[in-house]
């Protein structure tokens, strides 16, 4: 139980079934070897916490017990995120962690980029409190989608999301995007493993959305001005909404694009495949280090046996 932000893990489930969460998960590494281990929630207190995020709202609970849980929390969920990005990187997959408040047109996006990513294997996760209709949306475009939908919880976590890495075929140097929870808050303390949060904006929405929930826009390093298309309709100041993202996170890149009409996708899809291409050169570099490793290795122990 997330005591921080109310939500429970008790009625996560994955595509239908229950996620226990103290069970054995199974992990695939680069070679194709695989191992499993018990996910146990238990956790020692012998390790260094990270600054939490400041959100905690837990009533009857005191501020020094708050913090002390929140560290915890958040610490747990990093390792499990490590797990995650150690097994992305080995693959040589190129991850993303898509956030925004309901409605934005997360899964609009997904789908069509999926239909103009053409032979690009992509992969999804869909997080949802209730339903797998976002999943079947993403299904009918070709792509594999898993649905986790998290019942009372308001994000998702690297521990759902490596359950559900795990039933995924996820193909070697593809493409995984992972569509949070509907939500401007939890999802930007919980790090899934992903290379970059993508924070979805719709200009159906406050321009002023980056400076009342800072913590999300300062994580994202990509936000998404969707529905562009609707501008002429709207009284809303793009230039207003950059400001306000960049007053928070002066290093974050923006797309103005229109999922449905198409305009910025071209931009969007650019920053994919360098994404694409960095996690599979990245991935070459570490064979090659390893490879020269082993020969380094080698050498050494003919030297020996001479």
């Amino acid at each position: 139980m997330c005591v921080i932000c109310g939500c429970g893990e008790a009625e996560v489930r994955i595509d239908g079934a229950a996620a226990h969460t103290d069970q054995v998960h199974e992990h695939v590494h680069a070679d194709g070897s695989r191992h499993t281990h018990d996910h146990v929630h238990e956790h020692p207190h012998d390790h260094a916490h990270e600054p939490a995020a400041q959100h905690s709202h837990a009533p009857g609970i005191a501020p020094s017990r708050r913090v002390q849980i929140e560290q915890d929390i958040l610490a747990k969920n990093k390792a499990y995120a490590r797990a995650n990005r150690q097994l992305l990187s080995g693959h040589g997959i190129f991850a993303l962690n898509l956030v925004s408040s309901p409605g934005s047109g997360k899964t609009t996006l997904l789908c069509k980029t999926i239909e103009r990513l053409h032979q690009q294997t992509v992969a999804v996760i869909e997080g949802d409190q209730q339903t797998s209709q976002d999943a079947d949306r993403i299904r009918a475009t070709g792509a594999q989608a898993v649905q986790i939908n998290t019942g009372k919880g308001c994000h998702l976590d690297a521990h759902m999301v490596g359950h559900a890495m795990a039933q995924l075929q996820l193909a070697e140097k593809s493409l995984l995007m992972i569509e949070n929870v509907g939500n401007l808050v939890c999802p930007a303390a919980f790090d899934l493993g992903e290379a970059h949060k993508v924070v979805i904006l719709s200009v159906t929405e406050g321009e002023d959305k980056p400076i009342k929930y800072p913590d999300m826009f300062r994580a994202a390093s990509l936000m998404l001005l969707n529905k562009i298309d609707l501008l002429p309709y709207l009284s809303y100041d793009v230039d207003a909404a950059i400001a306000y993202a960049r007053r928070v996170n002066p290093g974050i890149k923006v797309i103005q694009l229109s999922a449905t009409r198409g305009a910025g996708m071209d931009e969007w899809l650019a920053f994919l495949n360098e994404g694409i291409a960095q996690a599979r050169a990245a991935r070459q570099q570490t064979v090659a280090d390893l490879q020269a490793r082993i020969a380094q290795l080698e050498a050494q122990l003919q030297a020996r046996a001479d």
